[in-house]
């Protein structure tokens, strides 16, 4: 996993993993989830992965767009 770099410093994001049509995020209390295209839809994947490389905006998006529309949650 990949450390997020949290620039607006109040993010729950602490590390995030890009895969092919998928994205998985570690929040700070250990929660794992796994996002994909197939169950949260191609065009919110592709947001998120942009606002995790860019270290900002990831855990407002999720809350504001893509809450409960993970694949599972792994931890």
């Amino acid at each position: 996993m990949e450390r997020y770099k949290n620039l607006g410093g109040h993010s729950s994001v602490q590390a995030f993993e890009l895969g092919q049509d998928s994205i998985t995020v570690e929040f700070n209390d250990g929660a794992t989830y796994l996002y994909d295209c197939a169950c949260t839809g191609t065009t919110h994947i592709d947001q998120m992965k942009r606002l995790a490389l860019a270290g900002y905006g990831l855990n407002s998006y999720i809350i504001e767009c893509v809450m409960k529309a993970h694949v599972a949650r792994l931890r």
